[in-house]
């Protein structure tokens, strides 16, 4: 296999930031490679980093802006050089509540995430696809 542990560090840190601007359009969006797939937790698949940061400012206009999520990474390898596969859990802290005041929103809690990161030109790792899958455990 492919990666060092420095490699690994880098990976890890761009995961965790991604959670940890996941409301800040600005620090968010250069995580991403220019043509990022991302296929959310409801489904809706966003196609580059231009859309993305349209689809992520509406959400934060809109009561999206009340569902947080955590991520706790269960595992990294790397395929081929400059190729990273992170594996992770994806935790869902919604605060919306059902039309009918009970509740949270969604239908599930979780989601098993997958992210596929590339190491670029300039050394640093981006996002190029994020795919999560909600589930019911």
């Amino acid at each position: 296999m492919f990666g060092t542990p420095a490699q690994e560090a880098a990976v890890r840190e761009v995961v965790a930031d991604a959670g940890k601007y996941q409301s800040d359009p600005e620090h968010f969006l250069p995580l991403h490679t220019p043509d990022v797939e991302i296929v959310n937790f409801g489904g809706r698949r966003v196609a580059g980093r231009e859309a993305l940061g349209e689809a992520m400012r509406a959400a934060l206009a809109s009561p999206l802006a009340e569902v947080a999520t955590t991520v706790e990474i269960t595992g990294v390898r790397f395929p081929r050089e400059g190729v990273a596969v992170v594996a992770a859990v994806k935790r869902v802290h919604d605060a919306r509540k059902e039309p009918d005041g009970v509740g949270p929103a969604l239908p599930a809690t979780s989601g098993q995430l997958t992210y596929l990161l590339v190491e670029e030109a300039d050394g640093a790792w981006r996002i190029s696809l994020a795919q999560t899958t909600p589930t019911t455990f």
